[in-house]
């Protein structure tokens, strides 16, 4: 089979010379494939030699097949200067061989590369009859095995870390560019993160460097085209790339991550064969990462479905105790009144006081259990109304000044002077109903010196319920109490949580008072949130509330 684009030109070595490299199959070739001196002497015996290229031109000679990604190898090798291995398919007289091929860059004096030399070793497979295309084995193209190379390493762990890392140390070698980046996007989607890079010196490492999405019309691109984008010359001498692909990695239509690969030391043309590998292994690096971030969620969805478990189990425990006490307490004082125990009518009284309290206080249980309920099952209804901050405080001062005084404790209440009353937009019942959590914890935790409840006028617009309001107040309860730890803090809004079993046993409660808080003054377009410089150090939980309008504030 005669190659149109493959023909004999002069002999630069004689037989004597090639026969002396030692390889089965010995030729060179310039960039466009023609021979320019051949040799093949299978167990040593010469089969073609450069007599008969000389003598006979027409001679069917030996051609990879197919032709085209060969072509693109040699001139790569050229361009490189690198030498590469590979295994290729060559057809001679109607019959295919499959040969193992060095493929070495030939370099002159004045440092210019015409041509490349190559050696190869037949594989000994048995020769098939040249038919047809169809007849041909597979294509033993060295993008194929990189391709199946990487797919097995990202596709052999659930760790992200590992896929990232695997899979661009795999391109970064494979394609010998001079970096490569795996590319994050951020929750806003408005920038992505370098979290894995493979990058050779001198050139500038960039990992966990962040790119502004709007500041790169590159990644704008790879962000809506699922095939690679290639860029020379871009205007960010930072990253000193003279040549850039880039591709997006999807699952199911949906961008997790853009691969970034730089050539620095020159400019590169990315060719048919690199451009359908990066294309395949996009695909196999977003189904990877989608997967090995669907286990991990799972892993976290599972961890968390025990933690609240157990949770639930120590919640029940305790609250069964919690309810237990104040209904014991009830019976035992009803039991002293019904048999006559008490010495006279203010004993008696007191009997019953002691019942009625113990009855309060297994209602404010019950209440608790049952508002964490509705609130799971969004059954809670508000009622939201301008209401006199002054008159929840009047409301909050007859709650907790008793209780303060009964324990030597100072309780303060500071509200920012105004000519008119402070107006806040909520529901009256549940903004008492969690200022009498927050102080009682306060109450209950606190053994000395001062609670207070401060506030103050924020002048900042917002938007609630459809409505444009002026500002919030925003309200602190600060105590000098037992306080908490801080790697303790972030959990105590979560339902069922108590910092500690011996805490629980000591002071009481269900754990849910700051949870159904949370709840509560979100539903109601506030915040919350609480603070602690640690264990007997005190406390401040610091909440926020819509004004109805901006009060005037005395000078």
């Amino acid at each position: 089979m005669t190659s149109p684009t493959m023909r004999v030109e002069k002999i630069e070595y004689n037989c004597q010379d090639l026969s002396t490299l030692g390889a089965e199959l010995v030729f060179t070739q310039d960039r466009e494939g023609n021979y320019i001196s051949f040799l093949w002497q299978p167990d040593r015996q010469p089969l073609l030699s450069y007599e008969k290229l000389e003598n006979n031109s027409s001679l069917d000679f030996l051609s990879p097949v197919p032709l085209e990604p060969y072509l693109e190898r040699i001139r790569r090798v050229m361009t490189r200067r690198i030498p590469e291995h590979c295994q290729y398919v060559l057809s001679y007289k109607g019959n295919i061989f499959p040969f193992d091929l060095i493929i070495s860059p030939v370099i002159k004096p004045d440092q210019e590369v015409e041509q490349v030399l190559v050696m190869g070793h037949h594989l000994q497979s048995e020769q098939l009859p040249l038919t047809s295309p169809s007849s041909l084995p597979p294509n033993p193209d060295p993008f194929q095995r990189v391709l199946t190379h990487i797919a097995r390493n990202i596709r052999s762990t659930l760790d992200l870390d590992t896929i990232w890392n695997q899979t661009v140390d795999s391109i970064g070698e494979s394609l010998q560019v001079s970096r490569c980046l795996l590319l994050l996007p951020s929750t806003q989607k408005d920038s992505v993160v370098a979290k894995a890079e493979y990058c050779v010196s001198p050139f500038t490492p960039l990992l966990g460097y962040t790119f502004a999405i709007d500041q790169y019309g590159c990644l704008q691109d790879a962000l809506t085209s699922q095939k690679p984008c290639v860029y020379h010359d871009l205007n960010y001498d930072y990253f000193q790339c003279q040549s850039t692909l880039l591709v997006g990695t999807f699952y199911q239509k949906e961008l997790n991550s853009i691969l970034v690969l730089h050539q620095c030391d020159r400019p590169r043309h990315w060719n048919k064969g690199e451009l359908e590998l990066i294309q395949e292994l996009a695909e196999q690096v977003g189904t990877a990462i989608a997967h090995a971030t669907i286990y991990k969620k799972l892993e976290q969805a599972s961890k968390e479905a025990k933690e609240a478990s157990r949770l639930k189990s120590e919640f029940l425990a305790s609250t069964s105790h919690e309810l237990r006490t104040p209904l014991n307490g009830m019976l035992g004082f009803l039991q002293l009144v019904l048999d006559d125990m008490a010495d006279d009518k203010e004993e008696e009284k007191e009997f019953i006081t002691q019942a009625y309290n113990s009855a309060l206080h297994l209602l404010n249980l019950i209440n608790d259990i049952l508002d964490i309920a509705k609130i799971e099952a969004n059954k809670i209804e508000f009622k939201f109304e301008p209401i006199s901050l002054n008159r929840i405080c009047q409301e909050v001062a007859k709650f907790a000044q008793p209780q303060a005084l009964k324990k030597n404790l100072n309780f303060n209440i500071n509200l920012p002077p105004t000519y008119d009353p402070i107006l806040i937009y909520s529901d009256d019942q549940r903004l008492l109903q969690i200022l009498f959590n927050l102080v009682g914890n306060s109450l209950k935790f606190t053994h000395q010196g001062d609670i207070s409840i401060n506030a103050e006028i924020i002048s900042k617009p917002i938007q609630f319920r459809e409505q444009k309001l002026p500002g919030f107040v925003k309200i602190t309860v600060e105590d000098t109490g037992i306080g908490v730890s801080l790697e303790k803090q972030d959990d105590l809004f979560d339902k069922f949580y108590q910092v500690d079993g011996s805490r629980t046993k000591a002071y009481g409660g269900t754990g849910l008072g700051l949870a159904i808080s949370k709840k509560l003054i979100e539903t109601m377009g506030g915040k919350i949130s609480f603070y602690s410089m640690g264990e007997d150090l005190g406390s401040t939980v610091t909440l926020t509330v819509p004004l109805t309008q901006l009060p005037i504030i005395k000078e």
